[in-house]
């Protein structure tokens, strides 16, 4: 498909470039927050996401006429740290044959391992149409800059089903998602596990009321700014307990930026214990009637805590306020426990070394298969009651 003589394709290296107004006309109408240009302008304005840290804005944009018609969110990097894709192995599969893996064109919302990456699109343009352009400018992109691929993370699942393949290489990652089942209340989940679990559930709930903790949901304007430098502080102390495997990729000024800017995305739970100052804090995305979680922190251990300020708190705030859907996060086998089912993502890639894209597409069947077989495995853990499995498919 020719480019329409109208259209102007421009290449942006900050997001700033684009007005904020024009971008979330196309932004927020998704279902995800994470696409949308605030969260996306704190990340970088904050210099949380930015060329010293390796990620190098590369922003495509389709103006017809002034207006914006199509944006994909792109970063060029020379690693793969803060996609939580972990396809540090295909790299080292690329140097084995002397092929180049990097640099590479990323698409996804930085350093965030949820679902929702796609090319945001007018209302009224032909979208099949205007995504072959867009890949089109991507793949001669790639090729002037002298990129060894382009990768697209954690992609909408419904965007993935109608986009042309284009070449790109479908590779399938497990997730976790909580389904609400018209849930009229916390006690209605619970009778959805097995007894065992239920009882496991409630001590857990418990423990907090043994400890003289009072968990609490902020929203809005509810949420201080002093909350700012707290979750900061506590986001570190999760990171530091995690020594090399750490994931800190976001600095105070992005938080600073958030509570400021974006509380009406947020939904803030912190533990008190007998002061005014928290002494546990989780940050979630809430958009709609999705939930998404994001991070947590504590001054010191206490059993359960985790627990409660990331699942069940969220949980039940879920249910009060019609949630369908509450994406956790990424990793941790426990959450099975709690009702969380395996779910399956997709990430595509698209290698311009024809070496690496042979081998690519005569190993990727058997990885997905393996993938699938672990999200088989994980659910046929799940702890529901019989006849209750099966209800907590998410769509």
């Amino acid at each position: 498909m020719n480019t329409p003589a109208s259209w102007t394709i421009r290449w942006l290296d900050s997001i700033a470039q684009v007005d904020r107004e024009q971008w979330d006309k196309l932004a927020v109408p998704l279902q995800t927050p994470l696409m949308e240009w605030q969260w996306l302008h704190h990340l970088e304005a904050s210099g949380s996401i930015s060329p010293r840290f390796g990620w190098q804005p590369r922003h495509l944009t389709v103006w017809d006429r002034g207006e914006l018609i199509g944006a994909a969110p792109l970063y060029q990097k020379n690693h793969s740290d803060g996609e939580f894709i972990f396809d540090h192995w295909w790299a080292q599969l690329a140097a084995e044959y002397g092929a180049d893996y990097y640099p590479k064109l990323v698409g996804m919302s930085p350093a965030t391992p949820s679902v929702g990456y796609r090319f945001l699109i007018a209302e009224g343009v032909d979208q099949p149409g205007l995504m072959n352009i867009m890949l089109s400018y991507i793949d001669r992109f790639c090729q002037q800059e002298q990129l060894a691929s382009c990768h697209l993370n954690f992609v909408d699942l419904p965007w993935f089903a109608q986009m042309p393949s284009h070449g790109f290489i479908g590779w399938r990652h497990q997730s976790y998602m909580w389904k609400n089942l018209n849930f009229g209340c916390f006690e209605d989940y619970l009778k959805t596990f097995k007894s065992t679990q239920r009882h496991n559930i409630c001590r857990e709930r418990r423990r907090m009321q043994k400890y003289g903790i009072d968990i609490r949901a902020f929203t809005g304007n509810t949420i201080t700014s002093d909350f700012a430098a707290l979750m900061y502080r506590y986001y570190l102390k999760t990171n530091a307990s995690y020594g090399p495997w750490a994931a800190r990729f976001l600095n105070g000024d992005f938080f600073k930026r958030i509570f400021r800017d974006y509380r009406h995305r947020l939904l803030i739970f912190a533990a008190f214990a007998g002061s005014s100052v928290p002494i546990a804090m989780s940050m979630l995305l809430v958009k709609d009637r999705h939930l998404i979680g994001r991070y947590w922190g504590c001054e010191a251990p206490v059993k359960d805590l985790h627990f409660n300020m990331c699942f069940y708190a969220p949980i039940q705030w879920a249910i009060d306020n019609g949630i369908d859907t509450f994406d956790p996060g990424a990793g941790s086998p426990h959450k099975i426990y709690r009702g969380f089912k395996a779910v399956a993502n997709t990430s595509l890639h698209r290698l311009y070394d024809l070496r690496l894209k042979f081998l690519f597409e005569q190993l990727i069947d058997k990885v997905n298969d393996m993938i699938q077989a672990d999200i088989d495995a994980l659910n046929r853990q799940l702890p529901f009651a019989k006849g209750e499995t099966s209800k907590a498919r998410p769509d």
